[in-house]
Order: structure tokens, then sequence, then C-alpha cells
């Protein structure tokens, strides 16, 4: 999907699709419901800075900030994806009353300065090598002042075999079709998790929790 050969029209059209595939799949209210512990750890009058890491249409960041508006309570939202085509459409797709910061690039190049209380991650991490995975797992240890969670997918023969009949079923756009399937075989079990939190010396701080449908997400909570 990143190659020269897709459009930008297809690429807009294939994460809009991926956007609806979150909400039939239930993908955001884990992270949500993430958000509602630490607001219920933090003041009611603090700020908090999150920052949502591959945000692809950006569905995730307006989640976020309804959710904290349902809530009453102030978010800075910060989003980071490393593909320039993911910004404009995250854009476009945003309500002019929601203040969000989309962000092309590596969120690894944040100043060392500006400061985060909460990093996010929603269906990124399956697609990163081990070494990579480990990589960011450290760094949102270092870089988040209360916590990070991140939410993917876990690897079942039901869920690779249900997506495609709900993604044909549903007609969603070819690469979605396609790549779904994909994501689940590259995803991961319990034991996977476990295996990168230790290589990260994270085993002792972090858990890990299975959501419905077919989810596994990995929390800290540094409050």
């Amino acid at each position: 999907m990143d190659g020269e050969a897709v459009t930008a029209q297809e690429f807009a059209a294939c994460i809009e699709d991926l956007a609806q595939v979150n909400t039939v799949t239930l993908a955001r209210p884990p992270t949500l419901a993430f958000l509602d512990r630490a607001f219920a750890a933090t003041p009611p009058a603090r700020t908090l800075t999150v920052v949502d890491v591959g945000y692809g249409a950006g569905d995730m960041l307006r989640a976020l900030a309804r959710h904290g508006r349902k809530r009453g309570r102030s978010l800075r939202l910060i989003g980071f994806d490393i593909n320039p085509r993911s910004e404009p459409v995250a854009r476009r797709l945003t309500p002019p009353d929601l203040t969000i910061d989309f962000r092309t690039g590596d969120a690894f190049a944040m100043a060392a300065d500006e400061p985060v209380d909460l990093v996010v991650s929603s269906l990124v991490t399956h697609h990163m090598d081990d070494a990579g995975i480990v990589a960011f797992l450290e760094w949102m240890e270092r870089k988040a002042a209360l916590g990070w969670f991140v939410n993917d997918l876990h690897r079942h023969w039901f869920a690779y075999h249900g997506f495609s009949l709900l993604a044909g079923a549903v007609r969603w756009h070819p690469f979605v079709r396609h790549d779904g399937p994909l994501s689940i075989a590259r995803a991961f079990r319990r034991e996977d998790w476990a295996l990168l939190l230790a290589a990260a010396g994270l085993e002792d701080r972090a858990e890990v929790h299975w959501r419905f449908p077919f989810r596994y997400c990995v929390e800290r909570r540094k409050w």
C-alpha cells in the first residue's frame, strides 16, 4: 500500500476503509478505556498530552478528542505517521472544532524536552519487527510520564478467516481485504508479548490483557 504505484486517491480510500474497519471491529474502546483510567488518576483540571503513533486516517485521535470532551477533560492531542499521504487525509476528515496536531515523521524524533503524558498505538506494532517493537517499548517508557498503551491484533485462526469473510461481505477496498488477513498472521499471542516485554526490561511493569474481539492490549501505568 505504500508503494509508488499506489495513487494518492487509492491510498486515501484504503485508510478511510481501515477507519471503518476499526469501527466495525471495535478497535477503539480498549484505548478509550485506558484514557478513562488516566482521567481517574489525575486532577480534573489537568490537561493531558497524548501522542498517537501511526494515526492513519486519524480516527483514533478524533475518538480521543470526542471522548475527552464528553468527560469534560482537556487534551492536547498529537499524532505521528511516517507516511506523508496520511496527514492530508486525516486533516480532511477532522472537523475544525477538534484540535489535533497531525505530524508527518518519526515519533522518535520528538524533541526530548517536549512533554508527553500518554503514548497510545493502535494496530501498528504488527508492522514492526521484534527489534523495532522493543525499541518502541523502550521509547514509550522513557517518553510517557504517566503511561502508554499498545492495542493490536491477536493471531488466531478464527480472526484470520472471520476477517476475510467480513471484508468480502462489506466490500472494503481490495488492499484492505488482502492486507487484513496478513496483518492478523503477523500479529501476536500472549507469549510473544511476554518475550518482547522481557527484552525491553518491562516484564514486571507492563500488563498484557486480551480484549474482545481478538485483541491483545499492553498497558503501562505510572500513576
